[in-house]
């Protein structure tokens, strides 16, 4: 009696016959809790399951972008107006971060609906796909990570003058592929980003103050501290050269034809209009002045010596007879 109940009650312990999973999402995976749903509604088990799995994916990918729209996105722009950059440098950044969160969004909506053999398939075929691209879009990538250099180091920003290899102006415009540069003909060079990473950049105007420099010439007969005298006069009266750093001349060449008094004098908050009109401004003046003062600018000459033979042509027919 007691043996037939104890097997009786094995029996009624039997597990019954286990259903096959055609979606191969195991228990507790959110596109099973949907699919269960699903089926309590009547909606058949041969639909319910890829219909869960969709589902999920879908509802997990707009939740993860939204919080991330919401999350990372400012967070990110805090940090960029925390490093100082200009709108022009900041759009692109948030652009890629948005690309990004929708990006990590879709790998983990695939984690949830269950498409883990996709997802490492879709991998593959992305690793492959960038391999390949990777290889015909050399320069692009080079001129982009170029561009990434700028941005965070910053050698120059829009309306800044600068020059290399030859080439001046004033940057109108950065990319994360090209630089825009107005030439002071006002001709547009668009210069690849890796050119301006790759040599020596001149920024004139990075700094608060610039340093200007000019080589006066006066003749070995004029009076050098009467003309040195005259080149700090004129820099400490014109209103926009500073007195601070003081103006300084000193004597660097003795040339073939004049001896050169170079000065040295500061401006503050330098432009290209700055430059040009101060220098222009001051070496005019400072002409004014050796001119009324009697100091002479030579120019180059050359002493000719030595005799010349001509022969005339009565003399060069006696010669033949």
């Amino acid at each position: 009696m007691t043996g037939g109940a104890v097997h009786g009650s094995v029996l009624a312990r039997a597990p019954g016959p286990v259903p096959l999973q055609t979606t191969g999402v195991g228990e507790g995976n959110p596109a099973t809790f949907v699919a269960d749903l699903l089926e309590g509604f009547g909606v058949p088990a041969t639909f319910a399951d890829p219909a869960g799995a969709a589902i999920t994916f879908l509802v997990v990918l707009a939740a993860f972008v939204v919080a991330g729209r919401a999350l990372v996105v400012p967070l990110v722009s805090r940090v960029l107006d925390a490093q100082g950059l200009e709108s022009h440098a900041k759009r692109p950044l948030k652009k890629l971060t948005t690309v990004i969160v929708v990006f990590v969004g879709i790998a983990v909506a695939f984690g949830f609906a269950g498409y883990g053999d996709f997802l490492q398939s879709l991998a593959t075929i992305a690793a492959a796909a960038t391999l390949a691209i990777g290889f015909a879009m050399q320069d692009v990538i080079k001129n982009f990570v170029a561009g990434v250099f700028i941005f965070t180091d910053r050698p120059f920003r829009i309306g800044d003058w600068i020059e290399w290899d030859g080439h001046s102006g004033i940057v109108e415009d950065i990319s994360f592929r090209v630089t825009r540069v107005r030439t002071f003909d006002n001709e547009l060079l668009t210069v690849p980003n890796s050119q301006l990473t790759d040599g020596v950049i001149k920024n004139p105007v990075a700094k608060d103050t610039l340093r200007l420099q000019f080589l006066f010439g006066i003749g070995y007969g004029d009076d050098i501290e009467h003309a040195t005298e005259i080149i700090v006069e004129e820099a400490e009266r014109h209103p926009e050269i500073l007195a601070d750093p003081a103006p300084s001349v000193r004597l660097t060449e003795l040339a073939d034809s004049y001896v050169g008094l170079k000065s040295r004098v500061w401006i503050d908050n330098p432009s290209r209009a700055d430059f040009v009109k101060i220098r222009g401004e001051y070496v005019t003046n400072v002409k004014q002045r050796f001119d009324e003062e009697g100091i002479e600018i030579p120019f180059p000459q050359r002493d000719l010596s030595g005799g010349v033979e001509l022969n005339t042509p009565a003399e060069a027919a006696l010669g033949d007879d």
